[in-house]
């Protein structure tokens, strides 16, 4: 049995989210039914995490089982033949019978997209969060410095997920500015439900003068999601890749 990896992008906003859901259009709903349309199989798929609704992969990675010997290259050309075109495989590629896209993943980037552009532009709708007016930039890069490390995130957790423990490493935060555009970067050994969300949403109080960067710290040590931001919305945020050892 061969045990296949790929390397996946899509466009999430059309779907609710990455998990199979009954009734509903989602990533991996489509994705498992082009493998099985290519291979004559039916496959259940394996990602290293799940997307919220709207949210975007520009490295998603997944691994499946097989029986058959259509080589990567053939598998890679007939899954792009028959996916939608809001999802594509990147790589495809024979992985060792171990290798689980969940349980063996070191750490992933994300990166959240914000546009203080002053006028919205409806061509960034799906890929972007309005925000519509200046933000200070310093002020979040300031604030995001305090999350890297170390820390209990249950502050930033959505309300009512059931996790063992809330604490997680952030080897890198930073926010980056490039015209009217800033990136939030984050990239962390894991993450909690919503967590990235809740964090710009926090970042962009910060932006707008209305908390200050040490509050992130504060805010971080209550350990209660009531006194973080809200949740930004999902459009914005991106998954960008996953690394393993």
């Amino acid at each position: 049995m061969r045990n296949i990896k790929c390397v996946i992008a899509y466009d999430g906003s059309g779907y609710m989210g990455w998990q199979t859901q009954a009734g509903v259009r989602t990533v991996q709903g489509v994705v498992e039914h082009a493998i099985e349309k290519v291979l004559g199989h039916p496959v259940r798929v394996v990602a290293s995490g799940r997307t919220d609704t709207g949210v975007h992969a520009l490295g998603q990675v997944m691994n499946f089982p097989t029986g058959t010997t259509v080589p990567v290259q053939g598998l890679l050309r007939g899954l792009n033949s028959v996916l939608p075109g809001d999802v594509a495989v990147l790589s495809a590629e024979d992985a060792a019978p171990e290798f689980h896209a969940r349980t063996m993943a070191r750490n992933k980037t994300y990166v959240y997209v914000l546009d203080t552009s002053p006028v919205r532009n409806p061509f960034l709708d799906r890929y972007a969060l309005h925000v519509g007016g200046p933000l200070d930039g310093n002020a979040m890069r300031e604030a995001a410095h305090f999350l890297t490390g170390e820390h209990d995130f249950a502050s930033f957790q959505a309300t009512g997920s059931g996790v063992k423990t809330t604490v997680r490493t952030i080897t890198t935060s930073e926010v980056a500015i490039n015209g009217d555009k800033l990136y939030v970067w984050m990239q962390g050994s894991g993450f909690l439900r919503h967590m990235v969300r809740n964090i710009v949403g926090t970042l962009l109080l910060v932006g707008q003068g209305r908390l200050e960067p040490a509050d992130m710290h504060r805010i971080m040590a209550l350990r209660d999601r009531r006194h973080a931001g809200p949740t930004a919305q999902p459009q914005g945020l991106y998954l960008m890749g996953v690394a393993y050892e």
